[in-house]
């Protein structure tokens, strides 16, 4: 690493053996030099979790990335642990960036923070750090795979470029992630435009069978969200228009309303 090159963690959930994570290698590669840390194991669905019940031991590992080998990192915990030991142990300065993914399924709508990828761009700003989660919409039967079938081509020119962009570009100051989700059938050459976050759930939660609570059953999955989309959300550009969906999050949670007048109205009872 040269001191004038920029430094890019990348993470993602699906862990260190996913063809999105390479493909994302291989693409930030080109901006600056990659340092891989991630899940050691399958963590989708783990958001921002930081467990008590992880070990945080860390396996060094060789991959195979733009015909060269890599040293990476595989990371006994989740996905915002992995973020945690790459800024404070494993890359010898703060990342100029840290990317999330390439994420097997899109992650839009209400459910955002259930995300491992977005939960760790998360963990990522809350460092200061410039972050950005990258989605592929996928069918639900990729979703914790790691499946050749798929192809990135799409996802890694568009994570190349919003990377690209975030190394370079001013930020508002309330723009902590870079949320991108890419269609299936999306080219390098797609459209792509900001939306906002929609208020829909885009994954509802399907209802366990079994016959009696002691026995092994998880809640399920399926995407299932009214056809009625708001116009410029997340969800209406990925399904309706067919278009990358680029949304900027916060970590501010506060509500965007009249702290005082709510707090007077309130009082009033």
């Amino acid at each position: 690493m040269k001191p004038d090159d920029k430094l890019i963690l990348l993470t993602n959930d699906d862990g260190i053996g996913s063809p999105g994570l390479r493909a994302a290698a291989e693409a930030l590669s080109t901006l600056g030099w990659v340092t891989v840390v991630a899940p050691r194991e399958q963590w989708s669905g783990a958001g921002r979790s930081i467990p008590s019940s992880t070990g945080g031991v860390i396996h060094p590992q060789q991959k195979l990335i733009n015909n060269d080998h890599w040293e990476v990192f595989a990371v006994e915990g989740t996905p915002a642990q992995a973020v945690q030991h790459g800024v404070l142990e494993l890359t010898p300065r703060k990342p100029d960036l840290v990317v999330a993914g390439i994420n097997y399924g899109e992650n839009v709508g209400t459910g955002v923070t259930i995300s491992g990828t977005v939960g760790a761009a998360l963990e990522a700003a809350s460092f200061g750090i410039p972050a950005m989660a990258v989605s592929l919409e996928t069918p639900k039967q990729y979703h914790l795979s790691h499946s050749d079938e798929i192809d990135f081509s799409a996802a890694a020119h568009f994570t190349r470029l919003f990377g690209d962009l975030l190394l370079r570009a001013p930020r508002p100051p309330d723009v902590d992630v870079l949320k991108v989700d890419v269609p299936a059938e999306a080219t390098p050459s797609a459209l792509w435009r900001m939306t906002h976050l929609s208020r829909q759930r885009y994954y509802m939660p399907v209802k366990p069978t079994r016959e009696k609570f002691s026995d092994r059953a998880r809640v399920g999955y399926d995407r299932d969200f009214d056809p009625n989309l708001e116009p410029d959300s997340d969800v209406a550009a990925l399904i309706n228009e067919k278009i990358v969906a680029v949304t900027p999050l916060s970590l501010n949670l506060t509500s965007r309303i009249n702290l005082k007048a709510w707090e007077t109205e309130l009082k009033r009872f």
